[in-house]
């Protein structure tokens, strides 16, 4: 008998219960006797004791079903150690849930805050094993999470669409794609998708340049530019100040977003007509991508061979083409951010496409 947790926790993404299925398929092929807890509302559901056995049926026809069965919240790790509103120990309820049924494993699918606190649970005597999950694709000793490539279809759909009303109208596009703190979607649906301009968290931009990269397409003779912004892009100017400086005129910024101020900042050097699309969170939404569904059998795959083979504390990854185990130690607190000096930055680069510096 094999008894396993599972929970989903952070935003969600189009492929978690095509990952839960496949460690649920891969644990009922191997083992005798299964019973499956799924926690509700991620960490807030093993917190709080709020779970539901599930059944085989729970997890038939969800392979290309988006978001989440079992729902999720944000539980800041930050936070984790800090009793809540009624003194409750949130480590010691975890534990005692964990211990109250009686788990083997509990499976637990998000992103970076959800790893940490996956890697203190760990540190806390829990048999764990990670999947990880996140549209940023920012989870180090990965090299692609599960939701990356359907955000990408989604970000780049949105851009291919702008391209004929931009051309249509010899205007100014921005698109803004989702990614505050690194820029791996928006450099990769920017250059999916033929943006001109694609403006990144990792490498500051100055406006000026951006305004350049923009006069010189008019001069080639092209009625339209499009900018794949990222939601976290930052000026050269911003990013010499302090965080706390930084913070405080995000808070005073008049504009909605980043992209707007960039808008706004075209439009009064230029006199150009700029226009802002911000596709927001249908990048999380629908059904997984082919590539997704694939991924998530194969990390499901492993990730139920390590729970069959007593092998915890890992998070399963895709190295080079292959699924391994990293020991969470090894990669929570880590962010796998885009180097600007990376080949395919300079690929981008090399075919015409400015990031503003």
């Amino acid at each position: 008998m094999k008894r396993i947790g599972l929970l989903t926790s952070g935003g969600d993404c189009q492929a978690l219960n095509a990952a839960m299925r496949g460690v649920v398929k891969g644990l009922s092929e191997n083992v005798d006797q299964l019973e499956v807890y799924g926690f509700l509302n991620g960490y807030k559901g093993l917190i709080y004791g709020n779970y539901r056995l599930l059944s085989s049926a729970d997890f038939s026809g969800i392979l290309t079903k988006g978001g989440t069965i079992l729902g999720s919240s944000r539980q800041p790790f930050k936070l984790m150690r800090t009793p809540d509103e009624n003194g409750l120990d949130k480590v010691e309820a975890m534990k005692q849930n964990y211990y109250k049924l009686n788990l083997d494993c509990l499976v637990i699918l998000g992103g970076n805050g959800t790893q940490k606190t996956a890697n203190l649970l760990r540190e806390e005597g829990l048999n764990v094993i990670h999947l990880p999950k996140t549209i940023d694709n920012d989870i180090y000793g990965t090299d692609v999470t599960f939701g990356f490539q359907s955000a990408i279809n989604i970000a780049c759909d949105a851009i291919d669409c702008i391209h004929t009303t931009a051309a249509s109208h010899n205007r100014v596009f921005i698109v803004e794609v989702m990614g505050h703190k690194v820029g791996w979607l928006t450099l990769y649906a920017g250059m999916a998708s033929g943006a001109d301009i694609i403006l990144l968290p990792e490498i500051p931009y100055d406006i000026d340049k951006v305004i350049e990269a923009i006069n010189k397409r008019t001069k080639a003779g092209k009625g339209f530019t499009i900018l794949a912004v990222a939601e976290g892009a930052i000026s050269k100017e911003d990013a010499a100040l302090s965080k706390k400086e930084y913070k405080k005129k995000i808070a005073e910024r008049k504009f909605p977003s980043v992209s707007y101020e960039i808008a706004d900042e075209i439009q009064k050097k230029t006199g150009t007509e700029v226009r802002v699309t911000v596709p927001g969170h249908t990048q999380r939404g629908g059904s997984p991508s082919p590539y997704d569904r694939l991924l998530c059998t194969r990390l499901g795959a492993e990730g139920a061979k390590a729970i069959v083979e007593e092998d915890y504390g890992n998070m399963i990854a895709l190295i080079n083409g292959k699924i391994k185990r990293v020991p969470l130690e090894d990669v929570a607190g880590k962010l796998k951010m885009v180097d600007p000096d990376s080949q395919i930055v300079q690929d981008a680069k090399y075919v015409g496409i400015s990031f503003g510096d």
